[in-house]
C-alpha cells in the first residue's frame, strides 16, 4: 500500500450531512511475478505496470512488459506461459520453437524454455489468454537460532494429546526441501501406524528427469526423496514428531497425523515458481488418494503483482478452493509494515507470524512478537497475518549433515539429530499441527470454518489498560490456542465478502479494509453495510456508480481495538495473551470487498525486480 494524501481521495459534492466519504486507495495492476523472488524486502524499481499501458501500444509490447528478464541471444531461459487452456499454451510454445518443460494444469499453464527468437515469436503471435511470467524464485522462511522444545504446550496442544486428539486420520502435505531418509520420529504415528509417510514427490527430479515418475510404477511415490537442506524435515517434525520429550509429552504438535512430503526447494532452500506450482498441483490432484486436508507452505517470496495475478498464488487459491486448508508463513521481512510475502498475501489462506518466548517457556507474560516476523497490511489492503504462533528458537528433528546444520553447527544436537531454528516457517508448521488437531476432532470443517475458529479462539496480546499490545497488522487475531480452537463453535467469521471461484475465474478480485493516512499511519476503515442507502437517501443513487457504495467507507480511521499503527517495531513489554479480549466489531477487519479500477495510488505502485540469496535475510535469534 502507498501513502494516501487528502488530495488524492475521492472528491464529492458538498453535502449537508456530516459524513466523510473516503475511497479505499488501491494500487494499479503491476507486472506479474519476475525472476529470483527469494525472501527479501521489495524495492520499488520496476517498469510501468502492464495494465497502465495505453491502448495504442501493441499486445506484443504489453506481453514483453509482463516479463522482467528477457532471454539473451541464443540462450534459453525458463518461463511460465499461461493461456486459456494448457493445450493452447503448449501449442503456442511449440509453434514458436520453444521447449515445453512441464504442464501446470492447475493454472492453465506450461513451463517453457525460450531463447530470444522463440520468445519474440511467441509474443508476436499471441493466443487467447496468453500471459508470460518469469519462473521466479522462492525460499524457506526459517533460519538457525537457540534450542527449546516447549511449543506443543505453549499452544495448548499437549492437553489435547492427553485426551486422545492427536491428528489421527488427517494428512498434512509439506511443500519444502524434502524429507530425510532417516525418518526417526516421523517413521510412525503416536498410535503406531507405520509407515505414516504416505507419499513423497520430488518436483525438481520430475523436471530434470521427466521419466522419474513413470505412470505405470505403482510404487513411484513411496521412494525416499531425501532432504539435503534440512528445512523440510525440521518443519515436518514440528508438525508431526511422535517422539516424547523428557517430560513425557510429545514433541510434535500433531503426533498422530499422516504426512505427504513434496520437495520443491533445493539444497540451499531456494526454488523456482514452476516447481512450487507443480508441487501444489500434485497435492490437489492426489488429495483424495491420501486424504490431504492441510497444506503447509513454509516458504516465501516478495510480492511482485496483485495477489490474483501471481501464478503461485493462483495455484494456492486453487488448493483452497479444492477443500485443502492452506497455512503459509508470513515471511521474515519484519518488523516493518507491508512485508508479507507470497503466498502469505493471498487473502483466503491462514498466514502466520512468529512469537518468541524470550527463553522463558513457562512465563507467558514474557512471550512477545518476534521482530523478524513480517507484518501487514498487504498491497491490496488485507490485514495479515491472521494469527501468530511460536517461531523463536524452535527445536525439532532434522538431518545433522544438511546444509542448515553445516551452516549453523552451533545449533545442532548431533546426539539427538535435532536442530534449532527460528522463523515464520516454524510458526506456520506449529499452526498446521493445530489445524490437524481441529480436523481430527471435527473432520467436517471446511477451510473457511477452520480459519474462522482458529482466529476466534486465538489470544491477542493485551496491555494492562485493556488495549491491544500489538496491532492487528502485527499479531492478527493473536496467539493460536489449540484447545480453544478444537472446541470453538464460531462460524461465518472468515473470508466474508470473498469468492475464490470468481477470483480464480478472473471475474472478480478483492481488496481489504486497511489504508494509510496522510501522516503515514495504517488504519482499518469503518464500513456500514446495506442500510447506508437509507441513511443517505437520494445521495446513495448519485454515488451508486462509485465503488463500495453498498459497503460505504465512513470516517478517517477506526481507533477501536487499537487499529491505528505508525509502522514502528514491536516494543510491548508489559502485556498478557488474553482469552477474554472482546473485539468491538468481531473480525470485520478481515473482510474483503470487490476490487475496483477506480481506486488508484497517486503515483501508482512499482514492484521490485531485485532478488536476494536465500541466506541473505535469516531470521534473528529470538
Amino acid at each position: 500500500m502507498e501513502k494516501t494524501t487528502q488530495g488524492t481521495r475521492w472528491r464529492l459534492p458538498a453535502i449537508t450531512i456530516s459524513v466523510l466519504l473516503i475511497a479505499f486507495a488501491m494500487a494499479r495492476w503491476p507486472e506479474p511475478a519476475p525472476i529470483d523472488a527469494e525472501v527479501a524486502k521489495s524495492t520499488p524499481t520496476a517498469p510501468p505496470p502492464v495494465a497502465a499501458v495505453p491502448a495504442s501500444i501493441s499486445a506484443a509490447s504489453q506481453l514483453q512488459q509482463a516479463v522482467t528478464t528477457k532471454p539473451l541471444p541464443g540462450i534459453r531461459r525458463d518461463y511460465i506461459v499461461q493461456a486459456s487452456s494448457v493445450e493452447l499454451a503448449r501449442s503456442a510454445v511449440e509453434r514458436a520453437g520453444g521447449v515445453v518443460t512441464g504442464e501446470l494444469t492447475i493454472i492453465r499453464a506450461v513451463g517453457a524454455a525460450l531463447d530470444d527468437r522463440e520468445f519474440a515469436a511467441l509474443i508476436e503471435a499471441p493466443v487467447d489468454g496468453l500471459r508470460l511470467y518469469d519462473d521466479a524464485m522462492v525460499s524457506t522462511s526459517g533460519a538457525a537460532a537457540s534450542a527449546e522444545t516447549y511449543y506443543p504446550t505453549q499452544v495448548a496442544a499437549a492437553p489435547l494429546h492427553e485426551g486422545g486428539v492427536m491428528g489421527r486420520g488427517v494428512t498434512v502435505a509439506v511443500l519444502d526441501t524434502g524429507l530425510w531418509r532417516e525418518k526417526g520420529p516421523l517413521q510412525r504415528t503416536s498410535y503406531g501406524r507405520e509407515p505414516r509417510i504416505l507419499a513423497q514427490y520430488d518436483t525438481i527430479l520430475a523436471r530434470e528427469q521427466p521419466d522419474a515418475y513413470d505412470a505405470a510404477d505403482a510404487e513411484r511415490y513411496r521412494r525416499d526423496i531425501d532432504d539435503p537442506n534440512g528445512h523440510g524435515t525440521h518443519v515436518s517434525s514440528i508438525i508431526a514428531s511422535s517422539s516424547a520429550a523428557a517430560t513425557g509429552k510429545y514433541q510434535g504438535v500433531a503426533p498422530g497425523v499422516n504426512l505427504v512430503s513434496v520437495r520443491v526447494l533445493d539444497a540451499e532452500g531456494a526454488g523456482r515458481y514452476f516447481d512450487v506450482i507443480r508441487g501444489i498441483q500434485w497435492v490437489v490432484a492426489n488429495r483424495a488418494r491420501y486424504d490431504i486436508r492441510v497444506l503447509n507452505l513454509s516458504l516465501s517470496a516478495p510480492p511482485r503483482s496483485h495477489y490474483w495475478d501471481d501464478p503461485l498464488n493462483q495455484a494456492v487459491m486453487s488448493a483452497w478452493a479444492s477443500g485443502i486448508v492452506v497455512v503459509a508463513a508470513a515471511g521474515n521481512g519484519g518488523p516493518g509494515p507491508m512485508t508479507i510475502g507470497v503466498p502469505g498475501n493471498v487473502p483466503y489462506v491462514i498466514t502466520v507470524g512468529a512469537v518468541t518466548d524470550n527463553y522463558q517457556p513457562y512465563n507467558v507474560s514474557e512471550y512477545g512478537l518476534a521482530t523478524f516476523s513480517s507484518a501487514g497490511p498487504t498491497h491490496e489492503g488485507f490485514v495479515k497475518p491472521e494469527v501468530v504462533a511460536m517461531g523463536g528458537h524452535i527445536r525439532a528433528y532434522a538431518p545433522d549433515a544438511g546444509t542448515l546444520a553445516q551452516r549453523f553447527p552451533q545449533w545442532v544436537d548431533a546426539q539427538s539429530h535435532e536442530l534449532t531454528l527460528s522463523g515464520t516457517s516454524q510458526a506456520a508448521a506449529v499452526t498446521s499441527g493445530v489445524v490437524a488437531l481441529m480436523l481430527d476432532a471435527n473432520p467436517r470443517l471446511r477451510p473457511d470454518d477452520v480459519k474462522c475458529r482458529l482466529m476466534s479462539s486465538a489470544r491477542p496480546a493485551v496491555s494492562p489498560d485493556g488495549r491491544l499490545a500489538y496491532t492487528v497488522f502485527q499479531q492478527g487475531a493473536g496467539l493460536v490456542n489449540a484447545q480453544d480452537a478444537v472446541y470453538n463453535t464460531a462460524s461465518n467469521c472468515a473470508n466474508q465478502g470473498l469468492n475464490v471461484a470468481l477470483d480464480l475465474a478472473g471475474l472478480q478480485h478483492y481488496g481489504g479494509r486497511a489504508n494509510q493516512d496522510a501522516n503515514g499511519n495504517f488504519y482499518v476503515m469503518e464500513v456500514q453495510q446495506g442500510p447506508i442507502a437509507n441513511l443517505l437517501g437520494g445521495l446513495a443513487q448519485l454515488l451508486r456508480p462509485l465503488p463500495l457504495v453498498e459497503q460505504l467507507v465512513v470516517g478517517l480511521a477506526s481507533t477501536l481495538d487499537g487499529l491505528l499503527w505508525d509502522g514502528s517495531a514491536p516494543a510491548s513489554t508489559d502485556h498478557t495473551w488474553s482469552s477474554g479480549y472482546t473485539w468491538s466489531n468481531g473480525y470485520t477487519w478481515s473482510n474483503g470487498y470487490t476490487w475496483s479500477n477506480g481506486y488508484t495510488w497517486s503515483n501508482g505502485y512499482t514492484w521490485s525486480n531485485h532478488s536476494a540469496d536465500a541466506s541473505a535475510a535469516p531470521a534473528r535469534q529470538e
